[in-house]
């Protein structure tokens, strides 16, 4: 029997931050589908926010963070945030992270977009690559128990209270209990649920989909954000720290066109601001094959080998384009989730003994749009601050009495699958329903194209139920944890449609064409999905305002 004190369902920098959070005379466990150092937190380029300068401030980060989300971030999350992250990024510091250095030896920051201060940290264009690897080196130091290739399927719930976890270990093949007194879920975003992403395979929205389906509200779901510069067949990230570092953005007339749209910040607008210019170019026919330009040969070779060159080999490799000499055609891509599973400033849910944290979280400190660099940063003081909240909890709990109910459930579940001999094909369902999600539910909607895809993702709902796999062996059954995580991807696909077509507004990352203007009158909350059988039910919640009262977003 396996139990543990806390037990972190995610290894990325969320996760990891949590683990080395929890005191050492507590044991301490990750669980994560992949190796740590492969979780998507590797594939965070651009860098860090804080507030680290003389001449900068915690209650200037804030306001841009404030302003940067519409207004719909809880403003006291946020300033918890913004006001513990210049300590938390030096304790990284001071734990051995590669931070690229300035003249005068401080860690260097660079302009990040919808920010009115330089304070992006940075590791070249690597910066979620060397924190990663940092904290897995901090986790193999706290000597946490990582398991590695095992996939959670469900919570372990029993008395209102959260007891551990079921997964199925892929190495050897079977369904085990994992008991905790305390459970963080840190699983990341769902980038999958669309076509095409910047987002990693693994991104399928596992840990969203369990909380869901134990009664937890996912919160703020129809903020989907996309980034301004994607490679156009891949969805492979060309990191904000391009433009962070002077580049340019340039349509088929050769227009650095966001002087139209964003005539203060320019190509350093909020994501939304900018992904909607380039949209806005590629459909009123300034765009080429699809896509605008991303221009950074100005910069030179030297600064762009010295700070950008992971960009340069992405470019070359999967565009065929060398950014030193030629432009980079680049379009918005799907990136990021601002909604997740609802929490407090300490990562507790609504579930007593289960927590979260990162992407896979809500805060909300987002809102309806993410700042660049901000996203490690709550990976980082959120994922500490669960670890800390969830040993709390872990020491005062003596015993854990868990019976087997639900093991029985998920065998049988699993059970059903593998035994069908015909049926509908994983791979094929996945395909639509991505496509269906990018047409109907994308950079910008409309009631009509929405309820489409609503209609078409309650026919693969049905379709699911029949699904088969081909694979009947046990022992790194890929198949039935593809089979799994499409589950998770419709589940989520179903409550950003609901949440979308409720909305009846355009605010951050959500665009109406059908409603162009933020309605504050009625839609300044959060949205709420509770788990039905039918359909996600709604419900909503104030947005907690300190000092901050909503104004006009102007860049």
């Amino acid at each position: 029997m396996r139990v543990h004190d806390v037990l972190i369902v995610g290894a990325g920098l969320a996760g990891m931050r949590a683990a080395i959070a929890v005191p050492p005379e507590l044991d301490v466990a990750v669980i994560s589908k992949v190796h740590p150092v492969r979780s998507h937190s590797v594939a965070a380029e651009g860098g860090i926010n804080a507030a680290i300068r003389e001449d900068d401030s915690w209650e200037a980060h804030a306001f841009d963070t404030i302003k940067g989300g519409d207004y719909l971030g809880d403003q006291d999350a946020i300033e918890i945030m913004c006001q513990e992250g210049p300590k938390d990024v030096l304790e990284l510091d001071r734990m051995g992270a590669l931070f690229s250095r300035d003249e005068r030896g401080r860690i260097a920051q660079r302009p990040f977009g919808g920010a009115d201060f330089p304070r992006t940290c940075f590791a070249a264009d690597k910066t979620g690559h060397a924190l990663v690897h940092l904290l897995y080196e901090q986790l193999l130091k706290r000597k946490a128990f990582v398991y590695e290739e095992w996939y959670v399927t469900s919570l372990i719930v029993e008395d209102n209270t959260c007891k551990g976890v079921i997964a199925w270990d892929l190495i050897t093949g079977g369904l085990q209990q994992i008991r905790a007194k305390s459970v963080i879920l840190a699983t990341g975003g769902y980038g999958r649920v669309y076509s095409i992403s910047t987002n990693a395979l693994i991104n399928t929205g596992d840990g969203m989909s369990i909380a869901y389906r134990a009664g937890i509200p996912l919160m703020d779901m129809e903020f989907v954000q996309f980034h301004p510069t994607t490679l156009k067949e891949t969805g492979i990230l060309l990191s904000e720290a391009a433009r962070g570092e002077g580049g340019y953005l340039l349509n088929s007339k050769n227009e650095r066109f966001m002087n139209r749209y964003a005539p203060k910040k320019m190509e350093l607008a909020s994501r939304d601001v900018v992904s909607r210019a380039e949209y806005q170019e590629i459909k009123e026919g300034r765009g080429i094959n699809g896509c605008v330009l991303l221009d950074i040969r100005h910069l030179g070779k030297v600064k762009i080998m010295e700070r950008l060159p992971q960009i340069r080999e992405l470019a070359i490799t999967f565009a065929g384009v060398d950014p030193v000499k030629d432009p980079v055609p680049i379009r918005p891509g799907v990136h990021y989730s601002m909604g997740g599973i609802r929490t407090n400033e300490w990562g507790e849910t609504g579930l007593e003994g289960l927590y979260a944290a990162g992407e896979s979280a809500c805060v909300s400190i987002h809102g309806a749009n993410r700042l660049g660099g901000n996203a490690l940063l709550e990976t980082i003081v959120f994922g500490k601050r669960s670890g800390l909240k969830a040993s709390e909890r872990a020491k005062s709990i003596r015993s854990l009495d868990v019976s087997s109910k639900s093991i029985k459930a998920e065998e049988d579940r699993i059970a059903e699958i593998m035994n069908r001999t015909k049926g509908e094909k994983v791979p094929v369902l996945k395909e639509e329903i991505g496509q269906i999600m990018s047409e109907g539910v994308g950079i910008s909607r409309k009631r009509e194209g929405t309820e489409r895809a609503k209609e078409k993702v309650k026919k693969i709902k049905e379709r699911y139920r029949d699904v088969y796999i081909q694979d009947k062996n046990r022992v790194f059954n890929t198949e039935l944890v593809s089979c799994l995580e499409l589950g998770s991807i419709i589940e989520l696909a179903e409550i950003i449609i609901e949440s979308a077509l409720a909305r009846e507004e355009s605010r951050g990352a959500h665009y109406r064409l059908d409603f162009p203007l933020r309605d504050d009158t009625r839609w300044l909350k959060h949205t709420l999905a509770y788990k039905r059988e039918t359909a996600p039910r709604l419900d909503y919640a104030d947005v907690r305002i300190t000092k901050y009262p909503p104004a006009e977003r102007k860049y």
